[in-house]
């Protein structure tokens, strides 16, 4: 089995910063594209960033240029540097991965989600 886990979420004020983590586990032979996703109360879920597994980026309009999607595939972790935090920000940030367990089998992992809260 894999399992990804984020971290970093709270509570901060508009204007402020916070790093999500996303560290994955398990049986994985190699990550392919990851990504954070994020649900605000009665919304659908929606991509905020994607990255591949060389470097490459994608960014939903509502975040470009305030947040910063990486990765450091040495521990198999994934980061969302988040700068200028307005209220609506505020969401159920999860992180989802396609992991290869082995080199023809890809599966499709979700996190349990950290809230992030922006307080106005």
């Amino acid at each position: 089995q894999v399992h990804v886990v984020e971290s970093g979420g709270g509570l901060v004020q508009a204007g402020g910063s916070l790093r999500l983590s996303c560290a994955a586990s398990g049986r994985i032979f190699s990550i392919a594209a990851m990504g954070w996703y994020r649900q605000a109360p009665g919304n659908r879920r929606e991509l905020v960033a994607t990255i591949t597994s060389t470097g490459s980026t994608n960014y939903a309009d509502s975040v470009k240029g305030r947040f910063t999607i990486s990765r450091d595939n040495a521990k198999n972790t994934m980061y969302l540097q988040m700068n200028s935090l307005k209220s609506e920000d505020t969401a159920v940030y999860y992180c989802n991965a396609q992991i290869f367990t082995i080199p023809n089998i890809r599966v499709e992992v979700w996190g349990q989600g950290t809230l992030v809260t922006v307080s106005s």
